[in-house]
């Protein structure tokens, strides 16, 4: 009889899926209709779960699943899953870290690049008609160029040390800050965020930072500047969103660059309406190549775990 996996999230690759599927009996959970009571009846049976690092499970699901063996993470954010309750559980959850790192970075300095240059403002200038109609270059207020920047990295782990590699082969000037000094970074560590806003023309925000919130507020805002921008692509509540939309509205910051937000989906109308704010969907990890790479790590910690192995990237055993 093939193990129970019950899947809780979409995964996006079909090789991935036909794997899965070939190894194991799959309960996509995301399609039932009663899902308390298909947990009730089939919770004892279940011997891994999949999920996403935005969807975790709740300790009150995990209690269900007595025979649960791994909570395999289709991503890399933890805080959605109670890791201390699972470690009591001797339970392995994995997440797949490394596999986004080069993806996230990239789509960092595209969301930096397009909101300097006004990209998708100039998209829609063109698309619409309105070139036809104001053919004058004055029609297109000037842009802001990003090689030469001063960028200012929140968080020098995987990510911020790709998207610091990327920034200086742009002649950028880096900084960055951290919960301490990185002893193999050679880039001028600044404690203090504030600090680090006022000496940055851009701030790239690629914390984990799991129990932080709201560190981005108007403070740190006001310290970037006019000729500023923010790039998020770490996690939503590490801005205060209601701070930053006065901001740009306000023009107290030239604009952003964002790819997560404080509740998901919805976005604050004030940064979908602004020409200042380039916008994407939390879609950093999109490619085939990250999904595909994420979907094997996944097969190989469910693998793992069933085995009666310690998976390679348990967080917690």
């Amino acid at each position: 009889m093939k193990p129970h996996v019950l899947q809780l999230n979409p995964i996006l690759i079909p090789s991935i899926n036909e794997e899965l599927a070939s190894l194991y009996t799959m309960h996509k959970f995301y399609e039932l209709a009663a899902q308390q009571a298909w947990l009730v009846e089939h919770g004892e049976h279940i011997d891994a779960v999949i999920t996403g690092g935005h969807t975790g499970i709740s300790q009150a699901m995990l209690a269900q699943l007595p025979a649960l063996k791994i909570v395999a993470i289709n991503g890399v954010g933890t805080d959605a899953v109670d890791l201390a309750y699972c470690r009591s559980r001797g339970l392995p959850v994995t997440a797949t870290l490394g596999a986004l790192t080069e993806d996230v970075a990239d789509l960092a300095i595209g969301l930096l690049i397009a909101a300097c240059r006004n990209l998708c403002a100039g998209d829609r200038f063109v698309r619409d008609g309105q070139w036809e109609l104001y053919p004058h270059p004055s029609a297109i207020p000037l842009a802001r160029r990003f090689s030469g920047m001063r960028v200012g990295i929140v968080g020098m782990g995987r990510v911020g040390r790709a998207v610091a590699v990327r920034a200086a082969a742009f002649g950028c000037e880096i900084r960055y800050t951290d919960l301490q000094a990185m002893n193999d970074i050679a880039h001028p560590f600044v404690p203090d965020l504030i600090e680090l806003a006022k000496g940055s023309d851009a701030l790239v925000l690629c914390a984990a930072a799991d129990k932080a919130e709201g560190i981005v507020d108007a403070a740190v805002l006001d310290a970037l500047g006019p000729r500023g921008f923010l790039v998020n692509v770490a996690r939503g509540r590490l801005v205060n969103e209601a701070d930053l939309s006065a901001a740009i509205t306000a023009g107290r910051i030239a604009g952003a660059g964002l790819d997560v937000f404080v509740d998901e989906p919805r976005v604050p109308l004030a940064l979908r309406e602004s020409d200042a704010v380039t916008l994407q969907a939390h879609r950093a990890s999109a490619t085939w190549e990250t999904r595909t790479a994420m979907g094997e790590m996944v097969l190989a910690g469910i693998a793992q775990a069933l085995a009666g192995e310690r998976p390679a990237m348990s967080l917690t055993t």
